[in-house]
């Protein structure tokens, strides 16, 4: 599957900008990521290692323990993949459709 073309960043429409600290919570940062964290919950321990680590924050527990990526904050670093003890995410190439 070939990806569309991406714009470089002179060409990202203005409301992908953050021209003022503080505001992200109005912005979903985590458009601009090429890859996703996948959560295999099979091997899941639901240990909170990938929450712990993530420097956005960008998972969220649900109500039976597991950790969710939230993609519209993550910005696909992969640090939750390199850290999960389990090996349970994998970082798999974000399709822009």
């Amino acid at each position: 599957m070939k990806l569309k073309e991406k714009p470089t960043w002179r060409e990202l429409p203005f409301a992908c900008c953050i021209p003022e600290p503080g505001n992200s919570v109005y912005y979903k940062t985590g458009d601009w990521k090429t890859l996703r964290p996948v959560v295999d919950k099979e091997k899941c321990i639901k240990c909170g290692t990938c929450w712990i680590f993530c420097p956005e924050y960008a998972f969220e527990e649900d109500e039976y323990g597991y950790y969710n990526p939230n993609y519209d904050y993550c910005k696909g670093c992969g640090i939750c993949a390199t850290e999960c003890p389990a090996q349970c995410i994998k970082m798999e190439e974000e399709v822009v459709e």
